[in-house]
């Protein structure tokens, strides 16, 4: 199996005395001549940290670049009214030639509610309202003619291809939520080791319905720090079953963590 590498794009800091923030243009193209498979940005509207925008981030990622693939790691779907939300993919989906992978998610805890208030919409409620809005996205996305939970008819124009749904989470509901509506699963810092039994379980998840196997997409815990080590570990995870895994930045020096991914990839 061809293993997948992907990357984060540099759009939060730690450190807001040291930002790494706006270079989303020079990191996507950094990416793409690095012979990389994605990029990708997380989502949060309040964050532990500076964040910028998702979309926005994707769009221009999608407009420095011609080949690579840009990924929403992960779109907190209930976040936002879901026709908007269709509207913003099938807007990224035009602009960047069918480029788009749908990473979904609820959110972390950790982060607390805050951000979910400012928009007006329900944590508590954030796991029902991502399964009702995955059951409306494709012919949204589309611009067929859906009915909305509040009763109204929307028919959003122009259409676009409806892109891979990946469902992250480590529990069971969202790997049960993934195998009911999504092409993949994303796990959160498993080692290749833990990957095996969960490939199993998606399987029989997605015979459930009717679905065919589900990919697997790991965001990596820490690597090794020699390129060829850290090679070894990536093709551990290609033969536990993972098709792709993404790296996180080690820290405020974006490009060197592109120029090390980039070695990785060579080498498998």
């Amino acid at each position: 199996m061809t293993l997948e590498i992907g990357i984060i794009l540099p759009t939060s800091t730690p450190d807001p005395a040291k930002p790494i923030l706006g270079d989303v243009r020079a990191a996507a193209r950094l990416a793409e001549a690095s012979g990389l498979d994605s990029v990708w940005s997380t989502d949060h509207l309040v964050a532990s940290a500076p964040i910028l925008d998702s979309t926005v981030v994707l769009a221009t990622a999608a407009a420095a670049t011609d080949r690579i693939r840009i990924g929403y790691g992960v779109m907190l779907l209930a976040l936002r009214p879901v026709a908007w939300a269709a509207k913003q993919i099938a807007t990224l989906q035009y602009v960047s030639g069918d480029r788009l992978i749908l990473g979904v998610g609820t959110g972390n805890p950790a982060h607390g509610d805050v951000g979910w208030r400012a928009a007006g919409a329900s944590f508590a409620e954030r796991g029902r309202r991502t399964d009702e809005a995955l059951s409306l996205l494709p012919d949204l996305v589309a611009g067929r003619p859906v009915v909305l939970p509040d009763g109204t008819e929307v028919a959003l124009a122009p259409g676009a291809t409806m892109p891979p749904v990946l469902v992250a989470g480590d529990a069971e509901r969202a790997r049960r939520r993934a195998a009911a509506y999504a092409e993949g699963w994303v796990a959160i810092g498993l080692e290749p080791s833990e990957i095996g039994a969960h490939v199993a379980e998606l399987s029989a998840l997605a015979a459930e319905y009717g679905r065919p196997p589900l990919t697997v997409t790991v965001v990596a815990p820490p690597l090794a720090t020699d390129p060829g080590q850290a090679a070894e570990q990536m093709s551990a995870y290609a033969e536990a079953g993972a098709a792709r895994v993404v790296l996180a930045l080690p820290g405020p020096e974006w490009q060197a963590g592109y120029e090390f991914a980039a070695k990785i990839k060579e080498q498998l």
